[in-house]
């Protein structure tokens, strides 16, 4: 499907289309007219504040804050993955807002827009590393941390396994990966530290588990529609 401002532009793309060695089997199947709109306020219609908590919110840059939210993250849609309204963000945002960062040094790895190391920084965080290996990642956590004011206390970039080890760590990322990077994340986490995993489906629980075994315990702590965040307070690193 294309939209197209005027007519003329559409005719002209579909002569340039059917004349495709690519197209020669295709035919257009129907041309419908769509009403004129403020597709930007459309679209920023979809996207309302998030509460994880009473006073902890995840608000897009075009609304007014709600009354009662202290503690808010400024995020619009973009690129990266992380607004807020996904199940799996929404766990480890409200993991965070019960858990007292300070003075903590924490990694988001597989950060996408940044937004559970700019949560941790403001929950008390003295410094938070946001790496992911997507460069538009990289570029909208960078932004969203200028947006946030939490840049000075934020690096953003590629994984780099020699800044640590940090007294908690998150990945949001899926099962598989996660499984794949056990030992180094259970690596990054100090003793005595915290990791939080998420984007793992309740039928892959006990697969996470076994993965993890020989190098921490994992518990399950929060579920969503399906999907859990699970957990592990690292006491010492299983050779």
């Amino acid at each position: 499907m294309a939209l197209f401002d005027e007519a003329p532009a559409l005719e002209e793309a579909k002569v340039c289309l059917l004349g495709l060695q690519a197209f020669e089997t295709c035919q257009i199947l129907t041309e419908i007219e769509v009403p004129q709109e403020d597709w930007v306020r459309l679209t920023q219609s979809q996207f309302q504040p998030v509460a994880i908590t009473e006073d902890f919110w995840i608000v897009p840059s075009w609304h007014e804050v709600p009354t009662g939210a202290n503690k808010v993250i400024r995020l619009d849609p973009g690129l990266a993955f992380g607004t807020g309204t996904h199940p799996t963000t929404r766990m480890c945002l409200a993991w965070a807002a019960q858990h007292d960062f300070v003075s903590e040094r924490v990694m988001d790895y597989g950060c996408g827009s940044g937004i559970l190391a700019i949560a941790a920084v403001l929950h008390g965080a003295k410094h938070a590393d946001a790496v992911d290996i997507d460069p538009s990642a990289v570029q909208a956590a960078e932004q969203n941390a200028l947006d946030n004011h939490v840049a000075a206390q934020m690096r953003v970039g590629l994984p780099d396994i020699s800044k640590g080890p940090y007294d908690t760590v998150f990945a949001n990322i899926l099962a598989t990966p996660l499984k794949v990077l056990a030992p180094l994340l259970c690596g990054l986490v100090k003793p005595g530290g915290h990791l939080v995993l998420a984007g793992i489906l309740e039928r892959q629980e006990a697969e996470l588990k076994e993965a993890y075994a020989p190098f921490c315990d994992l518990e399950i702590s929060n579920a969503c529609e399906g999907w859990i965040l699970m957990t592990s307070g690292i006491k010492t690193v299983r050779s």
